[in-house]
C-alpha cells in the first residue's frame, strides 16, 4: 500500500472543500486539525484554490492536502507549486494522469464504470475516485467493481453522514470524500465552531 493510501485509510473521511476566500484557509485548517481531521481536498472550482492550499501548507506542514477538481496539466502544476500532496480529478483524463506521473505526484482520478477502471489500470493506477458515487449505483456498483478489479476506491458524490459508514465498510474503500462536514456556507460565514461540531460528529 502506498503512503497516500495508508494516510487516507487512517483518516477515512476526506473533506472536499470549495474556498471562496483564501483568508479562510488557515482558520479552517486549524478547525480540521484541532478536531482530529488533519486532511483537506481543496477543489479548483474557485480561483482561490492554489492560494488556499499554499496557506494551509505553510501553516500546517504535516496536514494531508489534496487538490480536487483538477482538469488540466496547468492546474496540476499550480497545485504542486502550492504544496499539494496529491491530485484528485472528477474523471479519467490520460493527459492529466501522465502529467502527474511525470511530475511525481499521486493522482486519484474519477471513474464510475468497468471500462474506466481498466483504462486507469492500464495507466498504472490502483487507487481511484468513484464519482459520482450515489448517482453511479452507489454501494451495489462498488461491490460489483470490487469483485473483479484489484483496486482501491475513494467514493465521492452523494456520500453523507447517512451512508458513509456503509461505504467505509467495503474492503475496497480506503476513504470517502464529502462536503457535509465543511459546507461552503459555514466557511463563508466563518462559523468555525459549527464546523467543529460537524467534524466531531463523524
Amino acid at each position: 500500500m502506498t503512503e497516500l493510501n495508508q494516510r487516507l485509510k487512517a483518516i477515512r473521511i476526506v473533506p472536499v472543500i470549495a474556498i471562496n476566500n483564501a483568508n479562510d484557509a488557515v482558520p479552517l485548517a486549524k478547525t480540521l486539525v484541532d478536531n482530529g481531521l488533519p486532511c483537506a481536498e481543496i477543489t479548483f472550482r474557485t480561483d482561490e484554490a492554489a492560494s488556499a492550499i499554499k496557506q494551509m501548507r505553510d501553516a500546517y506542514p504535516d496536514m494531508l492536502i489534496g487538490a480536487g477538481t483538477v482538469l488540466t496539466p496547468e492546474q496540476v502544476d499550480a497545485a504542486i507549486d502550492a504544496g499539494a500532496d496529491f491530485i484528485v480529478s472528477p474523471g479519467l483524463n490520460p493527459t492529466t494522469v501522465k502529467h502527474c506521473q511525470q511530475r511525481g505526484i499521486a493522482i486519484v482520478p474519477g471513474i464510475n464504470n468497468p471500462s474506466l477502471v481498466e483504462q486507469a489500470m492500464e495507466l498504472g493506477l490502483d487507487t481511484l475516485k468513484f464519482f459520482p458515487a450515489e448517482a453511479s449505483g452507489g454501494i451495489a456498483m462498488l461491490k460489483a467493481l470490487s469483485a473483479v478489479y484489484p483496486v482501491s476506491f475513494m467514493p465521492t458524490g452523494g456520500v453523507s453522514d447517512k451512508n458513509v459508514e456503509d461505504y467505509l465498510a467495503l474492503p475496497s474503500v480506503i476513504a470517502c470524500g464529502g462536503t457535509w462536514m465543511v459546507p461552503a456556507k459555514l466557511i463563508d460565514q466563518q462559523k468555525w465552531e459549527d464546523i467543529a461540531a460537524l467534524i466531531k460528529a463523524l
